[in-house]
């Protein structure tokens, strides 16, 4: 974590990458460590700001105590964000207490639950992006702030939620309109076997 806080502060100095990026504007480093994994490697990221979760492409959980937000994409990636204000009130500075911040991830299985990737974000980071969610699988997100002593670090919130397969969904509404098809052709016909049983056969 003081790695992290102290590439956060020269994040800026980085060449940008990005011509519609301001220049100005920090970097998010982080470090994605699985299980056990040792020697991971330190990657930067451009924070997404102005990002609105839209009610066709996008469904919100909220931690209970409001400071994490799940964006749960319909192309099966999880974008997460979050803000301090709802971690209590701020340190007199927060630039040199804040380290940085604890990611934890884990899903639930058949019979057990089992940890996902562990990230440690730099201090400027506010969103994170989960790429390759599982679908059918409920998540469990926990993150904690990292503060320099003597403070202590507030408790983790922890989000929720269920990434729905887009391939399942595709089948479901493919499904849905064959068997419409399929009730709207048997009514024809058994209007249409009524129609000759009535006026065509012989009494």
């Amino acid at each position: 974590p003081p790695l992290l806080a102290l590439l956060c502060l020269g994040a800026a100095d980085r060449p940008n990458p990005d011509p519609d990026r301001d220049p100005d504007e920090p970097w998010c480093p982080y470090k994605v460590g699985g299980d056990g994994a040792a020697g991971a490697r330190l990657c930067f990221r451009p924070p997404a700001r102005g990002f609105q979760c839209s009610a066709r492409g996008c469904r919100s959980h909220r931690s209970a105590g409001g400071a994490l937000v799940a964006n749960v994409l319909r192309n099966g990636s999880v974008l997460l964000q979050w803000g301090l204000r709802h971690w209590g009130p701020p340190p007199p500075r927060p630039s040199a207490s804040l380290r940085g911040f604890a990611l934890n991830c884990s899903w639930d299985g058949t019979y057990t639950r089992f940890p996902c990737d562990s990230v440690e974000l730099g201090a400027a980071c506010r969103d994170y992006l989960l790429a390759e969610a599982h679908g059918s699988v409920r998540y469990r997100l926990c993150l904690q702030p990292r503060y320099a002593p003597p403070r202590p670090a507030p408790p983790a919130q922890c989000v929720e939620f269920r990434v729905e397969p887009a391939a399942m969904r595709d089948i479901v509404v493919a499904m849905t309109a064959v068997g419409g098809s399929i009730c709207v052709m048997l009514v024809f016909i058994c209007l249409l076997v009524a129609y000759i049983t009535e006026n065509l056969m012989s009494p």
